[in-house]
Formats: structure tokens, sequence, C-alpha cells
């Protein structure tokens, strides 16, 4: 029985550590959505293309930096310079998107910017996969090491530990920009009304503009973090985990920042164990694709309790 015992606390573990892993990717492309519908009341599906895009910027850096060859110290400068470039190519996409795609339909009703998004998401995807890569799949060299911390049950490798890691560090420098710098409370600002905004003197296109970078740039670290940790990118690859980090913001409460973090979590962790609880059942054996089923009904009943979600506040009339 104690055999049978700690087998069962490993095996929840390795789950529990999946989940968060998922979950941390999953959040810092929420991040991106709620940012900017909090701003522009806008939901931009052509996120997860931008997530894409900053993935294979990523990946073009660490093989220049030796691929699978890349070893000791040099393996941190690689990571380091592939999530810059990472950010750097999102951010574009997402300011040409912005400028491009976004501020002439601005003040147009709202079914035509979210066709637009819908336009732009088909095109990138479309031009990366059939223009560059011909159909075929990218594989993100494997750099890291294969050492793990072992803490009791919970078994966590140098990979899983670096993703973890650099996602809360990344969303504790995005809270840190929105909550304590003037460049954040007018980012607020323009989220409650543009217009009192404006005429407080704060430049409206400005705030909406650093909004989509700073979304762009959680994307393509989270690009990054998806390509070390499933290795395989493509073309469309932004769409499943763009309808996922969708799903994630809605779940925390579209707007909300810490809404969209704890609506990830919950999204990862819902997948990773909540297939594997059903499968606890006797005489119930649920494939790896359920776990969409079971993720997405969790967030019907979420959503009939809580309709604007677990952070969401009810809307009310902007200016």
């Amino acid at each position: 029985m104690t055999v049978i015992f700690l087998t069962s606390a490993e095996f929840w573990a390795d789950q529990l550590v999946n989940g968060l892993t998922t979950g941390s990717i999953y959040a810092l492309i929420a991040l991106g959505y709620t940012m900017v519908y909090g701003v522009l009341q806008l939901i931009n599906f052509a996120h997860g293309e931008v997530f894409m895009i900053g993935s294979f910027a990523g990946y073009g850096v660490l093989v220049a930096m030796g691929g699978d060859d890349t070893s000791g110290a040099m393996i941190a400068l690689a990571l380091v310079l592939a999530m810059i470039a990472a950010s750097a190519a999102s951010m574009g996409t997402a300011l040409a998107i912005e400028r491009i795609a976004y501020r002439p339909l601005r003040n147009a009703p709202r079914l035509a910017p979210l066709i637009s998004a819908i336009g732009v998401s088909v095109f990138l995807s479309h031009l990366v996969d059939d223009g560059f890569l011909t159909g075929r799949s990218k594989y993100y060299p494997s750099i890291f090491p294969d050492g793990a911390l072992e803490l009791g049950p919970l078994t966590i490798s140098a990979l899983q530990i670096f993703l973890m890691g650099s996602s809360l560090a990344m969303m504790g420098g995005l809270w840190w920009v929105i909550q304590r710098t003037k460049l954040g409370r007018g980012i607020r600002a323009v989220a409650e009304s543009r217009d009192n905004a404006s005429l407080m003197g704060i430049d409206v296109n400005r705030a909406i503009v650093v909004t989509f970078a700073l979304g762009a740039i959680m994307a393509g670290v989270a690009g990054v973090l998806y390509g070390l940790f499933y290795s395989a990118i493509r073309g469309s690859m932004g769409f499943i985990p763009g309808v996922k980090a969708f799903t994630a913001a809605v779940l925390g409460g579209i707007g909300s920042v810490q809404g969209a973090v704890i609506g990830g979590y919950f999204l990862g962790l819902t997948e990773t164990v909540g297939r594997e609880l059903l499968n606890e059942i006797p005489g119930v054996s649920l494939p790896n694709q359920w776990k969409d089923v079971v993720a997405f009904s969790l967030l019907v009943l979420v959503l009939i309790f809580r309709p604007n979600g677990i952070f969401g506040q009810k809307e009310t009339k902007r200016a």
C-alpha cells in the first residue's frame, strides 16, 4: 500500500507541475488580450499570431547561437537574446497591426475591427506557414540540461523551473509598470475613459500603442517558452494557445490583469489535473483530447455563476 501511495503522490505532483507550466504560458498570452480589451474594448484575435511571430524570432536566435550544441554560459546568453528578439519581433508586429488594421477602425462599429482582427490573424498564419515554411514545422533546440529539483513527491525539471520563473518575473514586471509608473497610470486612465483622459492631457494614442506593445512583449516571451517546452512550432501554432489564452482572460474577467493571470493558471491546472481526476472514476478512460472538454466545461460552469469572470466587474457605459 505504501508503494501505491507514493506512486500516486508522484503522479499527481507531476500533473500539478505540468498544469502550472502550461498555465504560465496561457497567463502571459492572456495578458495581451485583457489589456487591449481593457483600453479599447476590442478583442485582438490576431494576438495568437503575435505570439507565433515571437516564437519564430526566438527560434532564429537560438539556432544562430549554436542550436543543440549550445552549452555552458552560452545557454543563458542565448536565452536572454532569444527573449529580447522575440519581444522585439512581437512588439513590432503588434504595433504594425494596431496602426494598419485597428486605428483606422477605432470609432467604427465593433464588428468592423473584429473582422479586421480575424483577417490579420489568417493572413499572418498563412504567410508564415505557406509563404516561408511550406507547411513544415521547426523544432526548438534542446539546450536545457537534464537536471531536476526534487521536493518530496514533486520533481521539477530545469526547463519547468526556468519557464515558471520567467513567467512570474514578466508578470511581476508588468504589474509594476501598470501600478507604479506614470505610464501605467495613463493606461489605466484611458481604460476608464478615453475622453476624460484626453481632457486631462494624456496622450490617448500613445497609451494605446504602449498597451499593444506591453501585451506583445508578454506574448513574445511566451512564444519562446512555448517553443522550449513543446519543441515544434509552425505558422498555425498561434490559434489553439490564442483561444486558450482568450478563454483564460474571459474566465478571470476580461479587462482584469490579475484575472488573466489567475485564469491562465486555472485553465492550465484544469486541463492537466481535471481529466486525470475523471479517469479515477471506475470504468472511465478519457483520451488526452478530453482535456479541452473538461477545461471548457468548467469555464461554462464558472461563467454561469460569475458571468463577468472571477475578477470581472459589471460593465458600465464608458465615454
